[in-house]
């Protein structure tokens, strides 16, 4: 099998980039069509909108807050057809950058991110994920191509709600784990090859800029400052992680996220919350050392991350209520089975029982 790694053709972070976004944006054409979150559009436009007059390049904006689905992106793609747009810009969250990856994949565009929030490792990824309307997943798009342009706004970032920023430390946190799994297993990366040594190298300073630097970021972004610490954070949690989990690989920690996105009681729960919560599942599991564990925990616990299924809104953390989440976990198709041993409701209902225990352990220590 091939090693196979993808990014994006361009990536751009610093603070001020947005007022020179037209600078970046004229390698991709002259017309942009803008997909934009409300709240970040409202926040960011007059910088962005005085680059674009000045650079002479027409562009349309259109607000979208809604589910990413289908029917979504084919609204948005007519109105994309009608202006004829060189290039299709992604500007916000999840919701606005996934709907302009899947606009400009029916388009055949090229494609720009501007991510206004550093959640997730989304922004540098060929992917998108759409749902139905009843907000349960519908499918995992996979562009034919990464981005074009990632261009991060180190200031907006860091101006950005702090639980943003540490959802996507949470994201990040499982980047080394998984991949590296993946490399002993031999599993298939997104674009279905092997992980290349650049990939997993990009997975291990994922793990290690967090642990180096993200205490330090997120006491910083609390008080919207930005330091050279908030940079390598941002670095971390956008391209390193985003990299690393598409080119080495996702295994248990993002699967034991799917089991517990379905419980009803998770549901105010962000995506890297949750993936925080899967890795540390993911250690016991795999059986990690106590001290790597505890290495884990501890950063968790200083930045905010959740460590019990108390923090990530679950009360009943009975095995007969929890077993439906660890069957869920083990469904068909998903990451959890990219491992080099055999995964079963009962081995991860454990590791979600085990996790918890360690968790709560920790939090009664910490309050002597």
């Amino acid at each position: 099998m091939p090693r196979i790694m993808i990014a994006p053709s361009r990536y751009i972070q610093g603070p001020g980039v947005l007022a020179d976004a037209a600078r970046y944006l004229i390698h991709l054409g002259s017309r942009a069509f803008f997909i934009c979150d409300p709240a970040a559009w409202s926040a960011v436009n007059e910088r962005i909108t005085k680059s674009l007059s000045d650079g002479c390049i027409e562009y349309r904006c259109e607000l979208f807050s809604g589910l990413c689905t289908r029917k979504a992106a084919a609204q948005f793609s007519e109105k994309a057809l009608a202006f004829g747009p060189d290039v299709v810009v992604g500007l916000g969250g999840g919701v606005a950058i996934d709907t302009a990856k899947a606009v400009s994949q029916e388009l055949g565009s090229n494609l720009a991110i501007i991510p206004t929030v550093a959640s997730n490792d989304a922004p540098c990824s060929a992917l998108a994920i759409q749902y139905k309307e009843d907000h349960t997943p519908d499918r995992l798009l996979r562009l034919k191509r990464s981005p074009d342009l990632v261009l991060v706004d180190s200031k907006v970032i860091s101006e950005a709600p702090v639980r943003f920023f540490v959802a996507g430390m949470g994201d990040a946190l499982a980047t080394w784990f998984e991949a590296f799994t993946c490399m002993k297993y031999g599993a298939r990366n997104m674009p279905g090859g092997l992980p290349t040594n650049a990939a997993l190298t990009m997975a291990r300073l994922c793990l290690d800029t967090l642990m180096e630097h993200g205490v330090a970021a997120k006491l910083a972004v609390e008080r919207k400052i930005l330091t050279a610490a908030v940079e390598n954070t941002i670095e971390a949690t956008i391209m390193l992680s985003g990299l690393g989990f598409e080119s080495g690989g996702l295994s248990s920690a993002h699967g034991i996220h799917e089991g517990l996105v379905a419980m009803e009681e998770t549901r105010g729960m962000m995506h890297g919350e949750l993936v925080a919560y899967g890795t540390l599942c993911f250690l016991v599991m795999e059986n990690y050392s106590t001290a790597e564990i505890e290495r884990v925990i501890g950063f968790c616990n200083e930045v905010g991350l959740p460590v019990t299924l108390g923090q990530v809104g679950i009360r009943d953390s009975s095995p007969e209520h929890m077993m439906r989440a660890a069957e869920l976990v083990c469904a068909d198709g998903l990451t959890t089975h990219d491992s080099y041993f055999n995964v079963y409701p009962e081995l991860v209902l454990g590791a979600i029982l085990g996790a918890n225990a360690l968790g709560e352990a920790s939090l009664k220590h910490l309050a002597k």
